[in-house]
């Protein structure tokens, strides 16, 4: 049996219930591609500045280089909001952990359930044949640019450099080869000039895959098309803050934020695998959450660091069993516990 070590950081609210559930999964398809799956587990986000006044404690960052990957649970939560600059926020290991480990590309599928087509917000008829990824830029930009207050004025600075849109663009275009083809790029070209840069770098890299079909469209105008036409988008690629709202946006196409998985990845070193989901502090405790994202990302997580496609396919497959058989938690109008759920994925894996 091959060795694998997977660090675990739970989080705050039902993040440590989703992730009990997506381990006991792994655990039970990990034999499937002859594979022993070491687990350590370490507190960040809120519960870490509980803990130890920072939201990623010492030697985390070192952990979770030297592991094969890492599984997220969800960080933050009402306890610890605040406008104070100087107060440590959940949210910050998150973005340290993106940045230490080299986390340029986060990936999120969106592919509705047809048994669940009626729980999606959409029409039917809308949301019918989706089938996209959004592949959103993760180190970069207005998130990781300069900040800060002077005065009664406040600023945050949007930065790309070329080498940063290039290297997110490769992986859209090369994730679009395994798709249908197409790959577009949403910007805001006609105001910001990093944009107009953005747009100029892309279009390079498109040279350079002649068999993916390349459109660019504006933000604003994409949010529309994604909730008028989805099915009509296959790879969607953009940078961090427009990425970050639009695949929030794209995954109610499914009819619960809490069936989407996502994957964030870089040239080297583990892959960071989390439910697109919060904390949702307001069911913590209740043994209600829904554990399939969390289950999906640990699916992408046995396909990309692992090299465990059978697992991975184990997964997958179980996760549409159950759900086209009707079975589902409170988010989608069932009964299922988070514990009951997991029984059932596992049974359903084989």
């Amino acid at each position: 049996m091959r060795e694998v070590k997977v660090v675990l950081l739970p989080g705050d609210g039902i993040g440590p219930e989703v992730i009990g559930e997506a381990r006991r999964l792994v655990d039970h398809v990990a034999p499937l591609d002859g594979i022993t799956v070491t687990w350590e587990s370490h507190a960040v986000g809120g519960c870490a500045i509980d803990a130890y006044g920072i939201p990623l404690p010492d030697g985390v960052m070192e952990e979770c280089q030297e592991a094969d990957a890492v599984l997220l649970g969800a960080v933050g939560g009402p306890k610890w909001d605040t406008t104070n600059p100087d107060d440590p926020r959940p949210e910050q290991a998150l973005l340290a952990l993106r940045a230490g480990l080299g986390l340029f590309a986060n990936l999120r599928p969106v592919k509705p359930i047809p048994s669940l087509y009626e729980s999606s917000p959409l029409r039917t008829d809308r949301i019918e044949g989706t089938d996209l990824l959004v592949v959103r830029e993760l180190t970069g930009g207005i998130y990781f640019g300069t900040s800060g207050r002077e005065g009664d004025s406040a600023f945050d600075t949007c930065t790309y450099s070329r080498a940063e849109v290039r290297r997110v663009a490769e992986v859209a275009f090369e994730s679009a080869l395994a798709r249908r083809r197409k790959v577009t790029s949403v910007d805001k070209a006609n105001v910001l000039e990093s944009s107009r840069l953005w747009r100029d770098e892309v279009m390079r890299v498109a040279e350079e895959h002649p068999d993916v079909e390349l459109e660019h469209m504006l933000v604003d105008n994409a949010a529309m098309q994604l909730v008028s036409r989805p099915a009509d988008f296959d790879v969607i690629v953009t940078e961090n803050m427009f990425g970050d709202i639009l695949s929030d946006e794209a995954a109610m196409i499914s009819g619960s934020i809490g069936l989407l998985p996502s994957a964030s990845l870089g040239g080297h070193g583990p892959g960071l695998y989390e439910p697109v989901h919060g904390s949702a502090p307001d069911i913590a405790g209740q043994g209600i959450a829904n554990p399939i994202a969390t289950c999906l990302s640990a699916a992408m997580m046995l396909r990309y660091s692992l090299d465990a496609p059978a697992g991975a396919d184990a997964i997958e497959t179980a996760v549409d069993q159950v759900l086209s058989v009707g079975h589902s938690t409170r988010d989608l109008g069932g009964a299922c516990s988070t514990h009951e759920m997991g029984e059932l994925l596992i049974s359903a894996a084989g």
